[in-house]
């Protein structure tokens, strides 16, 4: 299918471990959402009344949808970098899986040399794009901050589990022998000895009495009186396996050792997870802070939009009036153009005949001075 960036396009990718060792007929997926629809993986291992694999598009909730629901849809269904179909199906109450009886020759996905089944492991992706969906399904839009939510709850649910489950450590028991069989201690040797094997039993055994505890139990075992019969076969036994006990004790100590560091580092990783958990409640909070101010900024913008509009709806008002006499004097201002062109005309027309007329009446202003001066 083409790649397309929308929330009506989505795919999913199963994992299915020991593929070669399933015995159930049939195997779902865990559910995945896409366009707010929920869509699962049908696979039956060893083929659907067929020797190919056998591939399906399955819509898990069909049970419990509104009567008559449908989702029209277009998909692929592939394993893996090797084989990819595609089809298109409408799905509904009687038809709530959809896809490939012979996907693929189950010979053909057995086969080593194939590739399909790396470290006994089977991929088939599911890509799906919803065309219709009746009833309609209303789609929440993500937040930016999902995906941090998403994250950090699975990381606080490990904060938990990590803080009330404790770490063990199981003790072992450890014998080692002694030394060779050494001359026949005396009476105050044997004290002696006894002596120093009680301050070596009082505490815990360590690489530095492990001359002083084989001195001892050499003496002991080879001492004639002092000792119970009882007392004589532990020590018997413990000097039996006394280089076992000294190497058990270096195991551990190695082990121990090895586990405290282990113990440290997951205690220092354990440190950091928590304090980014703590980091991420703390960033919740500011950007819930964010929020709010926003909405309020929100809230405070429209009201100046409000104030704005009005005063833009003035100044608009007082635009069409000034337009509106403006057109008015542009009426005025023509007609005035006109009379004034027109009378323009008629005063030349006027001044021609004034010149006329002051023409004739030089002539006649000169006849009436001659005949005044004979006369008077």
């Amino acid at each position: 299918m083409d790649a397309q960036n929308d929330v009506n396009r989505g795919e999913f990718t199963w994992k299915i471990s020991y593929f070669t060792e399933q015995d159930a007929t049939k195997l779902y997926s865990e559910a995945f959402t896409v366009s707010g629809c929920e869509w699962r993986i049908l696979v039956f291992p060893k083929g659907n009344d067929t020797d190919h694999l056998s591939l399906y598009l399955n819509v898990p909730d069909s049970a419990t949808l509104p009567y008559g629901w449908t989702r029209k849809a277009k998909f692929s269904l592939s394993v893996i970098d090797q084989v990819n179909n595609e089809t298109q199906h409408e799905f509904n109450a009687s038809e709530s899986d959809w896809g490939y009886t012979t996907f693929i020759p189950l010979t053909e996905l057995h086969d080593r040399t194939g590739g399909y089944l790396a470290n006994d492991t089977l991929l088939i992706k599911a890509e799906v794009y919803i065309l219709t969906v009746t009833p309609p399904v209303n789609i929440q839009p993500a937040r930016p901050t999902d995906k941090f939510d998403s994250y950090f709850t699975g990381l606080e649910e490990l904060v938990n589990a990590a803080e009330t489950n404790g770490v063990g450590v199981g003790s072992s028991s450890c014998h080692q022998d002694g030394a060779l069989a050494a001359e026949i201690p005396t009476v105050e040797e044997v004290e002696k000895a006894k002596q120093s094997l009680k301050e070596c039993l009082s505490d815990l055994f360590k690489l530095n009495m492990k001359e002083r505890l084989s001195e001892a139990l050499s003496t002991l075992s080879s001492a004639r009186t002092g000792l119970s019969p009882e007392q004589q076969i532990a020590i018997e036994t413990f000097r039996a396996n006394f280089s076992d006990f000294t190497s058990d004790f270096l195991t551990f100590e190695q082990d121990n050792a090895e586990f405290e560091l282990h113990k440290l580092q997951k205690d220092r990783r354990f440190f950091t997870m928590k304090k980014s958990h703590e980091t991420h409640v703390l960033y919740k909070q500011l950007m819930d802070d964010l929020t709010k101010e926003e909405e309020e900024l929100k809230r405070k913008m429209e009201e100046v939009k409000e104030e704005l509009k009005r005063k833009m709806d003035g100044v608009n008002s007082r635009r069409n009036k000034l337009l509106s006499d403006w057109e008015i004097l542009l009426v005025d201002s023509d007609e005035a153009k006109l009379g004034y062109k027109d009378e323009m005309k008629k005063l030349a027309e006027a001044e021609e005949k004034k010149r006329i007329a002051e023409e004739r009446m030089s002539r006649s202003t000169t006849a009436w001075s001659n005949l005044k001066a004979q006369f008077c």
